[in-house]
């Protein structure tokens, strides 16, 4: 058996002395693993980094077997953003899920395209909110798409401000203020209203986050990965710190 395939790297762990197993996110074949002969040599480690997009060729006796890869590099995202703390936890996160998340040889082309979607917006500006809207395309993909077109409880759907936990619904202001305290905010950017900005990606991890981990993640007793839970932590940390020294640099200007 055999076939050609573009793919992502999503996982690369060691199998003996010098061998990896490595998991690709491909176009065509879904989330699909292979062994790497040699994958811990110095010449391979840097093209099976996770994020990589490759060129893959898969072998195996049968289609059920391990089988292996032989692959080549196409470009190297990881790479590009190596330098970037925040931008390579999104990727390390990304990675995370996709292989908690997506069936082993189930295929999804969209999941791939949008993971490479994603990863080219890395280099971009609004990478972050990128993130949100590629989590809740990974939902939607996945048969748990989340409903913004209008307010669960009959409200304004002019003003949509919450999502309930429990419907994934959307919920206008009026409609959840009375119990604003058991919903989720709604990024404003998610229904075309502004760029975003930090304060709203820190709701849209959180409410992608809560989703992603009872739908996908829960019914195989299984948590949230830790880099996704570091990447959250990690962007809203930065994001407070942000704050507090525009507070501190007003404060002196007003001094």
């Amino acid at each position: 058996m055999k076939w050609e395939d573009e793919g992502i790297v999503i996982a690369v762990r060691p199998h003996g002395e010098t061998s990896t197993i490595v998991q690709l996110l491909t176009h065509s074949h879904g989330r699909h693993a292979g062994l790497v002969r040699g994958g811990q040599s110095a010449r391979l480690r840097g093209l099976y980094q996770v994020g990589n997009r490759v060129a893959a060729t898969w072998s195996g006796r049968l289609a059920d077997h391990l089988g292996s890869f032989d692959c080549e590099l196409v470009r190297s995202f990881a790479a590009e953003v190596m330098d970037e703390p925040d931008r390579l936890a999104a990727l390390v996160s990304a990675a995370a899920v996709c292989e908690g998340a997506i069936p082993e040889r189930e295929p999804h082309p969209a999941c791939y395209v949008g993971m490479l979607a994603l990863l080219d917006a890395l280099g971009g500006d609004h990478w972050a909110e990128v993130y949100v809207r590629w989590e809740m395309g990974l939902l939607a993909e996945l048969g748990f798409g989340l409903d913004l077109s209008r307010c669960a409880g009959g409200g304004d759907n002019d003003q949509l401000s919450y999502i309930s936990p429990k419907s994934g619904r959307a919920v206008s202001l009026s409609a959840g203020a009375p119990y604003k305290e058991r919903l989720l905010p709604l990024p404003s950017f998610l229904l075309g209203r502004g760029e975003g900005g930090e304060n709203e990606v820190v709701d849209g991890l959180a409410m992608t986050g809560f989703f992603i981990e009872r739908h996908l993640f829960h019914p195989h007793n299984k948590p949230l990965p830790k880099a996704r839970q570091m990447f959250a932590q990690r962007f809203e940390k930065d994001a407070l710190a942000k704050v507090s020294l525009g507070q501190h640099l007003s404060s002196e200007k007003e001094a």
